[in-house]
């Protein structure tokens, strides 16, 4: 090959590589985009901060009643025992009574934290899934004061939220190591061995504790910023202020 051609040739191979980069440079990874939730007027009467507590309940509650389906995938036992007809209408009946609020019945009237030990001691008969699932969302309700929205009216505990997140962790660790009378696991949950490796239900369960502890720290924060936000402010308008450069007519 000529002197020319050779150039030629390796002009056409930096261009297909210039390509190549450019390509994969511009081409979004399969790994699905972030969005925004639809505008609603009801937003008009919420913070920053209330949005973010809205949000992140939403997010939380989900994120439970995607665990219930995981759980129930690997203790299908579990969704037979409330009398379903299937594995999706245990499901969806949990939903339901997860956003709504209700008290599941085999609870036995509990609420709260009380519900939660009921739903992890060793003698529990009933669907444990179901009772552990909607009593957490329970707990965490409560830690928000009884509410799934919030506005400027409301008000939240930093403390409750901090103590909402570490009873998710002794929930997860009960879960973990607590054995019932034969002495298996309450529930089968995340697995380690020679199958392959299933961490998704520690990963789930720690989006939750991010989520509460987050929205603690901000909370205990809100204050000590408004005060900070007003000296800002007042700053601004005596000292940041700018000059005038242009001059004043005689």
């Amino acid at each position: 090959m000529s002197r020319a051609g050779r150039h030629l040739l390796g002009w056409v191979c930096w261009l297909l590589c210039v390509w190549g980069l450019w390509g994969c440079a511009t081409t979004p990874a399969p790994r699905g985009e972030v969005r925004a939730a639809p505008a609603t007027p009801a937003e008009l009467g919420q913070s920053d901060v209330n949005r973010m507590a809205t949000l992140g309940m939403r997010a939380n509650l989900d994120s439970l009643v995607s665990l219930a389906d995981k759980l129930y995938r690997r203790n299908p036992r579990e969704w037979r025992k409330g009398g379903a007809a299937s594995r999706e209408e245990a499901l969806e009946r949990l939903r339901v009574a997860v956003d709504q609020r209700q008290l599941w019945p085999s609870l036995l009237g509990r609420r709260d934290v009380a519900a939660l030990a009921l739903a992890l001691s060793p003698e529990f008969t009933g669907d444990r899934v179901a009772a552990f699932i909607a009593a957490s969302a329970d707990m965490l309700i409560a830690a928000h004061g009884g509410k799934t929205e919030f506005f400027l009216i409301d008000s939240l505990d930093a403390q409750s939220l901090y103590n909402a997140a570490r009873n998710i962790e002794i929930a997860v660790w009960m879960l973990g190591q607590r054995r019932d009378a034969a002495g298996q696991p309450l529930l089968l949950a995340d697995e380690i061995g020679p199958q392959g490796r299933n961490l998704s239900f520690e990963r789930e369960f720690g989006k939750v504790v991010g989520r509460l502890d987050l929205l603690a720290v901000v909370t205990a924060e809100k204050y000590r910023r408004a005060v900070v936000s007003y000296v800002q402010n007042l700053l601004g308008g005596s000292l940041l202020q700018f000059l005038p450069v242009k001059a004043v007519a005689q």
